[in-house]
């Protein structure tokens, strides 16, 4: 039975939308797959790794009759980008294997049952709703998760804190030696809740959303989130810990600060960055007034020294920071000019955009 027969880019692209959080081996072999799903000339596609589930429709799937199969989600995203742009794209159910068919290409790909996938069970009862576009939502994300911690065993850290709390949206990510902080106000007024979105979550988020005006819908449950937008709805278990106070990590006074044209800055410790230790990527940052030195050396005793003028007239500074980490928060926040403040070279220093309180990042100093 001819299942599919449409373009080739009406396939591919609600393919690539589900895809990305397919894992390439995974102890249950159907999790390697993605459920097809045919009513009509209406096409479901969704992909699970049992923490997180997106599902996406398309229109247009041409064919014979309806019908369900799961197959391997990689393989058959890398024959559909394989094919010429406008292939026209036949997917054929015989027995148990699935043929794809463009133009003179022919491939044979083995199913697993439409019945054995496994779908998250949504859970409705208490919720909470809200409307953001996608674009606000996304730099929200940008502006926070490089803080996120990548496989800390304090698990907890590993995602990105959301925190409702009246007409605010707010984002915190820390690994423990740093944090950023963003918010967002939003149409709806609700009670303070918080949960915390896993690493792959924010990731996938990162990659679907678009730069635009349009909706994504947030629905909340105590251990779960649901994403909706355009076709797409993303569903994610939430980690269940208790987030770190990041009330209690900003330093709330801080005599020095300093403002400094962001991309000056960036490209400093991009040149600096190069002759840093591998393992640590210290660099000294020196202040004295009106002047930003940067001074990175590495074992085999290279030296690079960068000075720029900054709008600064405080205390003589002289710490140490992971290059790594600066460079982090200036990719993300697109502003033209920030503010470094300190206290001393032993305490932590918080990066700001002037005249903006939305955006809030501490650095941990580090001894070289």
């Amino acid at each position: 039975m001819v299942l599919i027969k449409t373009q080739r880019d009406t396939l591919l692209a609600p393919l690539q939308s589900v895809s990305g959080i397919v894992e390439r081996r995974h102890t249950l072999p159907i999790l390697s797959n993605v459920l097809l799903e045919k009513k009509g000339d209406r096409l479901t596609l969704l992909a699970t790794d049992i923490e997180i589930q997106i599902t996406t429709t398309t229109e247009g799937a041409g064919g014979e009759g309806d019908g369900a199969v799961t197959v391997g989600a990689r393989k058959l995203q890398e024959i559909l980008r394989s094919l010429p742009d406008t292939t026209e794209v036949s997917l054929v159910l015989e027995d148990k294997r699935l043929l794809v068919r463009g133009g003179k290409s022919r491939f044979s790909l083995q199913t697993l049952p439409a019945d054995d996938f496994p779908r998250m069970t949504v859970n409705e009862g208490e919720t909470k709703q809200f409307s953001i576009s996608q674009k606000a939502f996304r730099q929200l994300i940008s502006k926070t998760q490089y803080s996120m911690a990548a496989q800390d065993v304090r698990y907890y850290l590993n995602g990105l804190l959301l925190l409702v709390e009246g007409k605010e949206l707010r984002a915190v990510a820390t690994d423990g030696h740093r944090l950023a902080y963003a918010s967002v106000e939003i149409d709806t007024d609700l009670p303070r809740q918080e949960m915390i979105l896993p690493r792959k979550t924010v990731l996938e988020l990162n990659r679907l959303l678009l730069d635009n005006d349009e909706a994504l819908n947030i629905t909340l449950t105590p251990n779960q989130v649901r994403f909706a937008f355009g076709s797409v709805v993303l569903v994610s278990k939430l980690i269940d810990g208790k987030f770190p106070d990041y009330e209690r990590v900003v330093p709330a006074t801080l005599k020095n600060h300093m403002k400094v044209g962001r991309q000056t800055l960036m490209q400093a410790m991009q040149r600096a960055a190069i002759l840093t230790n591998e393992k640590f990527r210290g660099v000294r940052v020196v202040l004295g007034d009106n002047s930003l030195k940067l001074i990175a050396a590495n074992a085999e005793q290279e030296e690079a020294v960068e000075e720029i003028e900054v709008d600064y007239t405080g205390d003589v500074i002289d710490v140490g920071f992971n290059v790594g980490y600066l460079l982090d928060v200036l990719n993300n926040i697109h502003t033209e000019e920030i503010q470094w403040s300190f206290n001393d070279a032993n305490s932590s220093a918080l990066i700001t955009v002037p005249g903006n309180e939305r955006f809030k990042y501490v650095v941990m100093p580090m001894r070289i």
